[in-house]
């Protein structure tokens, strides 16, 4: 069984660019994620590549803000009370479902050109960052923030997509 198990829905055709095999390299990078965060189970959860025009529409039903957006996470557990998944992880047939990310190519390569910080880069970004909130992380309360966008630039750093000194934690940093 694979530590991360992703289904891919492509809406774009993202995944046709044959210049880099994709899906290997959203694996690598959030196998680190997930070994940086030590969850030791199997996970699943899905990446769902659409357009600015479905991306807004989901921001706009479940965030109530009408434009379109990089990545949206819907986590199959959150809130207080969560289950405690440790209790599994001698288990090697049991995987946990973290739940699905909705990620828009066309906003991401905007924000790249806008932050100047590269496509490899913010898409590394964006999909740690959903990632993380997959998982629980959030970064509405200042010591959430810190923690949550030190792992990340911590994680970028280590797969070769450092950030910049001068980004700072309140949303794009360390």
């Amino acid at each position: 069984m694979n530590p991360i198990d992703i289904t891919f829905n492509d809406e774009v055709g993202f995944l046709d660019d044959k210049t880099r095999d994709w899906k290997k390299w959203i694996n690598d990078l959030l196998l680190l994620a997930k070994n940086d965060i030590a969850k030791k189970n199997n996970l699943e959860m899905s990446i769902n590549f659409v357009d600015e025009e479905k991306s807004n529409e989901i921001n706009k039903k479940y965030r109530d803000k009408d434009r379109p957006t990089d990545v949206i996470s819907f986590a199959i557990e959150d809130g207080e009370d969560l289950l405690d998944y440790s209790t599994f992880e001698d288990d090697p047939e049991f995987s946990e479902d973290i739940g699905d990310l909705f990620m828009c190519p066309s906003v991401i390569m905007r924000h790249s050109k806008d932050y100047g910080t590269g496509w490899d880069r913010e898409f590394g970004y964006t999909l740690v960052h959903g990632f993380l909130h997959l998982n629980g992380y959030d970064h509405i309360k200042p010591n959430e923030a810190k923690l949550m966008f030190k792992i990340q630039g911590k994680v970028l750093e280590e797969y070769g997509l450092p950030l910049y000194p001068d980004q700072l934690d309140e949303g794009r940093g360390k």
